[in-house]
């Protein structure tokens, strides 16, 4: 996944509006432009795409863990240069406020069955013997998880968790 996919999904689960998402980026000390993020959002062949760094992203992350916990005192966490799909869950889980059972009933939502021993791994450092890397698949069923609480679908009958529980 790249990191304007991650960002387009994160906007399009939490309803964001440009507004919205200049004001997450100013809550971690960063200033973007309407312009900015609607070259970021565009389709990867449109003549005005903007690629997205992973310090942007990193500090559009961490403006959501401002939004949703509140700034930390003194300093501001200094964004990433390089991300990868760990961190990105992991600000996500930080952000969310997600227990490790939290995420797993997310996952599930989409039917993609993980263990609690797998998804520690995925927190751990990497130089860690038990670290695992979170591969795109992980990444995109979790957000596609997301999608499926924050933001049901229209059509409560493609909705897999409405599917699931009118079985039983």
């Amino acid at each position: 996944m790249t990191n304007n996919d991650i960002l387009r999904r994160i906007r399009y689960i939490f309803d964001l509006k440009n507004p919205a998402m200049i004001e997450i980026f100013s809550l971690a000390e960063h200033t973007v432009s309407n312009a900015e993020i609607t070259g970021w959002l565009r389709k990867d062949d449109h003549d005005a795409f903007i690629k997205l760094r992973d310090t942007e992203l990193a500090i559009f992350l961490n403006g959501m863990i401002n939004l949703h916990r509140g700034k930390r005192e003194g300093e501001q966490q200094v964004p990433e240069k390089s991300l990868n799909n760990n961190i990105i869950l992991q600000k996500l889980r930080i952000a969310l406020n997600l227990r490790a059972e939290d995420i797993i009933d997310i996952l599930e939502l989409v039917e993609f069955p993980l263990g609690k021993s797998e998804l520690s791994a995925f927190f751990r450092k990497p130089d860690h013997k038990h670290y695992r890397e979170c591969k795109n698949q992980i990444l995109r069923n979790f957000l596609a998880g997301l999608q499926h609480k924050y933001r049901p679908s229209e059509n409560p009958t493609s909705n897999v968790w409405v599917k699931r529980n009118a079985a039983q």
